[in-house]
């Protein structure tokens, strides 16, 4: 048969075999022979980079390598390989945004073939060290220049060196309903934009006896929080779904005063009536005492709409409770409110032996005009009004 009609699936067998047999450099000419006949097959490209890595011609390995991202950008083993020479060559930190590049593409844990187990681990162990060297590096350079900076400032550049070194995820507003433009992600708001806090925190003591009241005349009605009926798709509230683990109970409810449990917290109800609630029909405010059992997570999750904000006031703390917005993670204090916006991914963890307790109430989005709030107000019930029509 002719050279030139042999076909090059068969050169590269004859170069696998002349390889195996311990002739490197009479399959590289049978691979030169098959990539002239077919110049864009990746497959044959790959054994080519192998067969230089052996050699320790690592520069050509690494053209080979090249060759075949030209061919697929996104072919996991190539990427892979490539890291893994730049680090032998260049050293661990060239080599790392390769891994990490190549670790956006692959495959879960469960689907990676043997082979390719131990070096996914060394690209997550390298880039992972490189980050974490990068980010203390940055901390360090950097000490001196904030020294005279504190409060929201500094919260704000250190976490941008988190960003920046690639460790730290960007959180942004994902709200499940409506996304209000050129309102800021802030997972925690300044204290100062809220004067009423005062207020609020200062009858601390008289919510948490009308608490303590509600508990014991109508525990009945602190109602499952997730309640998603039959068919719904539960995703991460598997656990919690019809749960009294994390249960409620509504002083508000999506707009609407609930006359009964306000009756049993009268004090409650008449400061709430003094704040600034978000009062859309049929949506908000909802105000509400929350509890959550002992050693239990709600999950990660975010809320309906950025043009309301969420306060916080615990009540009942018998022990360590943590609560994460975006990056930023708090514990709670006896006596300290907070406002976050809920639209941003938060969870929360109450890591005590006995029941957590906070109050929870919508309030409007301080960096809204008054004449926004109206408007809102008109869409929401615009749309309302839109899917209530037959």
């Amino acid at each position: 048969m002719a050279s030139q009609d042999v076909r090059p699936e068969d050169l590269s067998a004859a170069a696998q075999a002349a390889y195996q047999r311990g002739d490197r450099q009479g399959a590289l000419a049978l691979l030169a022979q098959a990539e002239r006949a077919a110049p864009q097959d990746k497959a044959l490209k790959l054994q080519r980079a192998m067969i230089s890595r052996t050699l320790g011609d690592f520069t050509g390995a690494l053209a080979a390598l090249d060759e075949a991202l030209n061919i697929d950008p996104y072919d996991y083993v190539a990427l892979l390989s490539k890291a893994a020479i730049v680090e032998r060559v260049s050293g661990e930190r060239a080599a790392a945004a390769i891994y990490r590049n190549a670790l956006v593409i692959a495959p879960p844990d469960e689907e990676l073939p043997a082979g390719l187990r131990a070096p996914t681990a060394r690209a997550r162990e390298v880039a992972a060290r490189t980050q974490a060297a990068l980010e203390d590096h940055l901390k360090a350079r950097t000490d001196a220049v904030k020294a005279d900076v504190s409060g929201a400032a500094r919260r704000r550049f250190d976490e941008s060196i988190g960003v920046f070194a690639g460790r730290t995820k960007v959180y942004t507003q994902e709200p499940l309903l409506l996304h209000y433009p050129r309102l800021p992600a802030i997972p925690f708001y300044d204290r100062s934009l809220f004067p009423w806090f005062g207020e609020l925190e200062a009858a601390t003591d008289t919510i948490r006896g009308e608490l303590e009241g509600a508990l014991a005349a109508a525990k009945d009605d602190f109602a499952p929080y997730i309640a998603y009926p039959k068919g719904t798709p539960v995703n991460q509230w598997g656990e919690l779904n019809h749960s009294r683990r994390w249960s409620s109970f509504f002083l508000w409810k999506d707009g609407a005063r609930q006359d009964g449990a306000c009756k049993l917290c009268p004090q409650t109800a008449a400061l709430l009536e003094r704040l600034p609630l978000a009062y859309q029909p049929s949506y908000a405010p909802t105000a509400m005492f929350s509890a959550l059992d002992p050693h239990t997570r709600i999950p990660a999750h975010t809320g309906s709409t950025n043009v309301r904000l969420l306060c916080h006031l615990p009540l009942i703390l018998p022990g360590p409770a943590r609560f994460r917005v975006g990056a930023e993670t708090r514990e709670w204090k006896m006596g300290e409110a907070w406002v976050f916006d809920d639209t941003i991914e938060h969870e929360a963890w109450n890591d005590a032996d006995q029941l957590r307790v906070i109050l929870i109430l919508d309030i409007w989005n301080p960096l809204l005009e008054p004449e926004e709030q109206e408007l809102v107000k008109a869409l929401l019930a615009a749309r309302l009004e839109f899917f209530s029509a037959s």
